[in-house]
């Protein structure tokens, strides 16, 4: 705390961080760290220069800076038997989104800050990004994002498409799924394909002995893996007519990418099925008799 204090002073005084540290022989990250605690409420650092608490529950409270929440949490603490920083931390980001969170993958955390959106981050542990804390503004940025693609979508010609973040387990039951042909590769492509397939086979073969392959080796052959998946998943072609009684659901994946499933026919979308000519003649008009022979009234018979 007596550090923190120092490192503050001078700060105030118009000292850089780069000059801090190298005033006090440490580094430039643990001249922020220290720094960070001047988001801790007074009232609490006065609890800890007490004794009053560890100094893993003081950084804890550095990652939401609202001085009135942090007292809040404390106060709630001294009811529970459990007082562990991350329980802290799950307090004081309660409501927060993570920035993990596939919703914010699919937006961008720097559309997210652009839009005006706050993050909460942790400089003392690793947050993986820290917490989104306004969830109806990335939810809004998440819906806009979405219906911009499903214009795209409707645009093909699809008679519905439904869109939301998540679809529940088994949206497409009762739904007859379009049978397309998948698009031809052009020449261009498949002598493409055939390049990027014949040099990762010789980059696999030539480090297949290796005890460690290189870094810019293991990074070409995932660019090529990933290349080779975009020829994989190429575009399936419907027939119009189908298109124009089917729909499509647009959603976000687990990893935060677009998800579009393309051709699903409602039930009350199917074409009228022709009347069947099969059943009627004299076959029948005997079936009918053998009915009546049997004691059966037809449902128009008086009896």
């Amino acid at each position: 705390l007596d550090q923190f204090r120092a490192f503050l002073t001078l700060r105030e005084k118009g000292k850089s961080e780069e000059e801090i540290a190298a005033a006090f022989f440490v580094s430039v990250a643990v001249v922020r760290q220290r720094l960070r605690l001047a988001a801790v409420s007074p009232k609490l650092l006065d609890v800890y220069a007490e004794d009053g608490m560890t100094l893993d529950q003081v950084m804890a409270f550095t990652v939401n800076p609202d001085h009135a929440r942090q007292e809040q949490v404390w106060e709630a603490l001294q009811r529970s038997y459990t007082k562990e920083p991350h329980q802290i931390r799950r307090m004081l980001t309660e409501g927060a989104v993570r920035a993990s969170d596939k919703r914010a993958q699919f937006v961008g955390i720097e559309a997210y800050e652009g839009a005006g959106g706050a993050i909460l981050r942790d400089l003392f542990n690793s947050d993986d990004g820290g917490w989104l804390q306004d969830p109806a503004l990335l939810d809004r940025l998440v819906t806009d994002g979405l219906e911009r693609e499903a214009d795209a979508i409707r645009a093909e010609g699809w008679r519905w498409v439904e869109v939301a973040p998540d679809f529940p387990y088994g949206h497409t039951y009762n739904l007859r799924r379009l049978v397309g042909e998948q698009r031809s590769l052009t020449e261009e492509e498949m002598a493409a394909h055939n390049t990027l397939r014949a040099e990762f086979e010789k980059l696999e073969e030539t480090y297949a002995e290796a005890n460690e392959i290189p870094e810019e080796v293991d990074q070409r052959l995932s660019e090529i893996e990933t290349a080779l998946a975009a020829f994989e998943e190429r575009p399936v072609i419907f027939d119009p007519a189908e298109i124009a009684r089917a729909g499509a659901f647009v959603s976000i994946d687990g990893s935060g990418a677009l998800r579009v499933e393309r051709g699903y026919v409602r039930p009350e979308d199917e074409p009228p099925v022709a009347p069947s000519n099969e059943g009627t003649g004299d076959g029948d008009s005997e079936e009918t008799g053998a009915g009546t022979a049997a004691g059966i009234a037809p449902d128009n018979d008086p009896a």
